[in-house]
């Protein structure tokens, strides 16, 4: 097109060419972003958990506010989220929540954003207006498919299953029925909790499975753990501290901590748009051969 448009202009033409190598230019950003994504993992399913820090109201406003930014995340790449268990706040936000993101990378992808998130803003809940700052952490896991599900061993003796009634902020969506369940694995004291579904029953099929996920996930940080004891190596980035900072006041500014990378249109990141943010993560890791 470029070389017909050297012999003769043409602006259809000229217009064509424009949106063909915008058209080129996000296929070949997909495929460099496919081959970031490599691990044996990444093209799992993910299964994602949302925990206030300390701060009370504050933080867990903060935790429902990212609970927004991953469903909006989500729902830009088209992925199809469950949301399983929300533990409200007891006078706003949210002090807990786990959510299954369901698509092609989803893992892969969504591992990019694990750590711990601060926020900087002027309170909405001080009556003096004065500025917070609130923390709050996602946890990312894969979800396992039937094949991997079926390496994890899980004696029933080693279970205590609880049923309750499913909670909520009100109105329809409480359940009316004892159809919640949350299960304790004794002997890591992991627990887990599903009261989305219908059914008792179908609560327990997705709290057996996400249970499944962090046993299989455990088993791989005591590896790597170990691997890391031989190497003498430090990780990358301390557990605890923060990957990301957002800044609503005084001034306006996403920051990743990790790849330094900046965006002063806090509002587009907060409604989900992560991709660069991501993406940078992504690179980094690659370049310095982390794991995820």
């Amino acid at each position: 097109m470029d070389e017909l448009l050297e012999d003769e202009p043409d602006a259809e033409l000229e217009r064509e060419l424009v949106s063909s190598l915008r058209s080129l230019e996000t296929e070949v950003d997909r495929l460099e972003l496919a081959t970031l994504l490599g691990g044996e993992y990444d093209r799992n399913d993910a299964v994602a958990t949302l925990h206030a820090g300390a701060g009370g109201t504050e933080s867990q406003d903060w935790a429902e506010m990212l609970l927004r930014m991953y469903l909006r995340w989500a729902e830009r790449q088209g992925f199809d989220v469950e949301l399983d268990e929300t533990l409200y706040g007891d006078e706003a936000g949210i002090k807990s929540a786990t959510f299954i993101v369901h698509g092609a990378n989803a893992y892969g992808l969504l591992s990019a954003e694990r750590g711990v998130h601060r926020l900087v803003r002027i309170s909405p809940f001080d009556a003096a207006r004065r500025r917070h700052t609130s923390f709050a952490s996602l946890d990312v896991i894969p979800l396992l498919e039937e094949a991997q599900e079926a390496d994890v061993e899980i004696d029933e003796k080693d279970l205590r299953i609880d049923v309750y009634r499913s909670t909520g902020p009100g109105g329809q969506s409480v359940n009316t029925t004892d159809s919640a369940v949350r299960i304790t694995h004794l002997p890591t004291g992991i627990v887990v909790a599903c009261q989305n579904e219908r059914s008792q029953l179908q609560n327990k099929a997705v709290a057996m499975r996400i249970l499944k996920a962090r046993l299989a996930e455990l088993e791989r940080r005591k590896l790597e753990q170990k691997l890391e004891d031989l190497r003498g190596e430090r990780r990358g980035i301390d557990f605890g501290s923060q990957i990301r900072s957002y800044v609503l006041a005084p001034y306006r500014l996403v920051k990743d901590h990790r790849t330094n990378v900046e965006i002063g249109d806090v509002d587009r990141v907060l409604d989900g748009d992560l991709d660069e943010l991501i993406e940078a993560e992504l690179r980094r890791r690659a370049e310095n051969g982390q794991a995820r």
